[in-house]
C-alpha cells in the first residue's frame, strides 16, 4: 500500500517546505498540488527526489471543484493502492486592500482558494479516510484569521472560516481517528511576504525575526504524525509571540 500525502499550493514557500518534511521526515508519497507554475512544481519534486524521497505534480485549481474531482479522482483510479493519509489545505492567495475599495472580484477569489478550496478538497477526501479510520487533516490559516488584520478583512474572513471549519470538523470526524488542525503563521519569510517592510515589522515580533517556511513544515510534520494522535481542534499559532 503506498501511503500518500496531499499538499495543496506545495509549489513555494511553505507547502514547498511541507512537502519536502513530509517526504523526508515521514516517508509519505508526496502529492505536490500546484495551479501554475510549472517551473516551480517541477523544482519542488526535484529537491523530494534528490533527497531520496518520493512525489508526484498535480496540476489543479483547488477553487475549482469540477478540476479537484477529475484530477483527484484519475488519480485515484490509477493508484487503487494508494491511501491519502494526510491532507494539508496550504493553498491561498491574498489580496490586500481597505474593504472600502474592496471589489467583488478581490472578495470571492480570496475565500474561493482558502474556503472553498478546503472543501473541494477535504470533501473529496473523507469518506475514504473515514473508511480508512486513520487520518491527519492540516489546515494552514493565518494569524490574520485569528485577530483579523486592516487591510485583509477577505483574508481574514477566509482564514477565519476555515479555522471555524476545523474545529467543527474535528468533533465529526475524531471518533474513526482522524484529526484536525489548523496552523497559524505570523510573519514568514516567503515569496508571500517579500514585498513587506521587514526591517519595520519585525518591531512589533517579541523573538525579533521573520520565521522561516521551515520551522511551520516542521509544525505541520509533527501534526502529520501519529505522535499527534490527542490533539484535534486546535488552532496552533507560529509567530515569534506576536498574538497568542
Amino acid at each position: 500500500m503506498m501511503k500518500s500525502a496531499l499538499v495543496t499550493g506545495g509549489s513555494r514557500g511553505i507547502g514547498r517546505a511541507v512537502c519536502q518534511k513530509l517526504a523526508i521526515e515521514l516517508g509519505y508519497h508526496v502529492l505536490i498540488n500546484y495551479k501554475g507554475n510549472d517551473a516551480a512544481a517541477t523544482e519542488t519534486l526535484a529537491y523530494i527526489q534528490a533527497a531520496g524521497g518520493s512525489g508526484e505534480l498535480l496540476k489543479f485549481d483547488v477553487s475549482n471543484a469540477k478540476e479537484v474531482t477529475d484530477v483527484l479522482g484519475t488519480w485515484s483510479e490509477q493508484n487503487t493502492d494508494g491511501i491519502v493519509e494526510v491532507i494539508v489545505n496550504n493553498a491561498g492567495i491574498a489580496k490586500d486592500g481597505l474593504f472600502m475599495w474592496m471589489t467583488p472580484e478581490d472578495w470571492s477569489s480570496v475565500l474561493q482558494i482558502s474556503l472553498q478550496g478546503f472543501y473541494n478538497v477535504t470533501n473529496f477526501f473523507i469518506q475514504k479516510l473515514l473508511r480508512n479510520r486513520y487520518g491527519r487533516i492540516i489546515n494552514i490559516v493565518s494569524i490574520s484569521g485569528v485577530k483579523g488584520t486592516a487591510g485583509q478583512v477577505n483574508y481574514s474572513a477566509a482564514k477565519a472560516g476555515v479555522i471555524g471549519a476545523t474545529k467543527a470538523l474535528a468533533q465529526e470526524v475524531a471518533k474513526r481517528n482522524i484529526t484536525v488542525n489548523a496552523v497559524a503563521p505570523g510573519f514568514i519569510r516567503t515569496d508571500m511576504t517579500q514585498d513587506m517592510d521587514e526591517k519595520e515589522l519585525t518591531k512589533m515580533v517579541p523573538l525579533n525575526r521573520f520565521g522561516e517556511a521551515e520551522e511551520v513544515a516542521d509544525l505541520v510534520c509533527f501534526l502529520a504524525s501519529k505522535k499527534s494522535g490527542y490533539i484535534t481542534g486546535e488552532v496552533i499559532n507560529i509567530n515569534g509571540g506576536i498574538y497568542s
